[in-house]
């Protein structure tokens, strides 16, 4: 029998809970340690942080002790404001250790060779070298439903017009004040300035994706080319983070086109929506979280993915489930991959080894 891949969790928000869980029931990997971040959680069972029963692995904010357990990989799913600028430090120190890194916290990542931060990027690099690790990001959006699933439609074509790849969600559920009215401007006046609206950023928050189905395409993006739309809700909408009222922001849409050959190519469309009734004429769907792919060319391609039952109930469940799975999944592919930052377009298909 094979050892057991040895892993660590790095993390236990949403993501990192799921992940918890998903290890301790395969019998090809195992549970050597868990990182969190706030103190009242160090030392509690690591099973139970993710709500599930104990595991006997308590909890630990010590990241040199989990590097000195030299495990196979880390599944890293930590998040907050800062995003990369705080997590790119642990990924060199890991990947620095020998540790192979699969993440989803640092979604720019899913193609590497087009990471918006040049030298982050050849650090990264230069830290898997001398580790001799690799480094894997993804997810579902951006991950498989923004890029992977595309390619894999994409087999099937004779020849392509544009790509366009859409997400459609409901977002209710999301409980962060502030990157939801800050960040997006759900809940202010369309006069308001979110961070979405700054130059360049819907361009790159979206470029990676482009990038990379550019790549396995093989297509040259000559540009990218970004939009925001919003549109206000007519009533009151209660929501997770409060209330949305009448005449502010309830559903943004953002744009992002490849430009190839002097045309838009290849196309991420991401559309929020604090209820369903708002913006009824943009793209809609009965059940979120929603993935779609259109595929103009021949033949022509349509395909829809949904996570969660009918009518959004467990959709933001299942969209999270499905981000760890990818990385969870890929752990196996990832350890045994040639060292170096690696793209989706580096692996085979990470199917889920144990999961019948």
């Amino acid at each position: 029998m094979s050892p057991k891949t040895r892993v660590v969790v790095w993390s236990t928000g949403g993501v990192g809970s799921i992940a918890i869980d998903a290890i301790r029931r395969r019998p090809d990997m195992e549970l050597v340690g868990v990182w969190v971040h706030s103190a009242e959680k160090v030392g509690r069972d690591a099973g139970e942080l993710a709500g599930g029963s104990a595991l006997g692995l308590a909890a630990t904010d010590d990241a040199d002790a989990l590097i000195g357990l030299r495990p196979d990989c880390v599944v890293y799913a930590a998040s907050g404001p800062e995003r990369d600028a705080g997590a790119v430090p642990d990924y060199l120190r890991l990947l620095e250790a020998g540790i192979n890194v699969v993440s989803t916290s640092s979604t720019s990542l899913v193609h590497p060779p087009s990471y918006f931060h040049p030298e982050w990027r050849r650090q990264l690099e230069s830290a898997a070298k001398a580790g001799a690790a690799s480094f894997y990001v993804s997810g579902v959006f951006p991950g498989f439903g923004s890029d992977q699933l595309a390619l894999l439609l994409a087999t099937q074509s004779k020849t392509i017009r544009a790509v366009t790849v859409t997400e459609i969600a409901l977002n209710d559920h999301y409980p962060v004040a502030d990157v939801m009215m800050d960040g997006m401007g759900f809940g202010r006046p369309l006069d308001f300035e979110p961070m979405l609206s700054t130059p360049g950023f819907i361009e790159m928050a979206w470029g990676a994706p482009i990038q990379l189905m550019a790549q396995g395409l093989g297509a040259q993006v000559q540009e990218i080319r970004g939009s925001l739309d919003r549109r206000v809700t007519h009533r009151d909408i209660e929501v997770a983070f409060g209330t949305i009222p009448a005449g502010t922001c309830g559903a943004v849409c953002t744009r992002a086109a490849g430009v190839v050959d002097g045309r838009e190519a290849i196309v991420v469309q991401h559309i929020i929506r604090m209820a369903r009734d708002v913006a009824p004429d943009w793209m809609t769907s009965d059940c979120d979280a929603t993935y779609r792919v259109d595929i103009d060319g021949d033949p022509d391609i349509h395909c829809a993915m949904t996570l969660g039952d009918a009518e959004g109930h467990g959709a933001g469940r299942g969209a999270m489930t499905a981000t760890a799975m990818r990385v969870v999944n890929a752990v196996p592919y990832v350890v045994g991959a040639a060292p170096g930052l690696l793209s989706s377009l580096d692996l085979p298909m990470t199917l889920p080894r144990c999961a019948i």
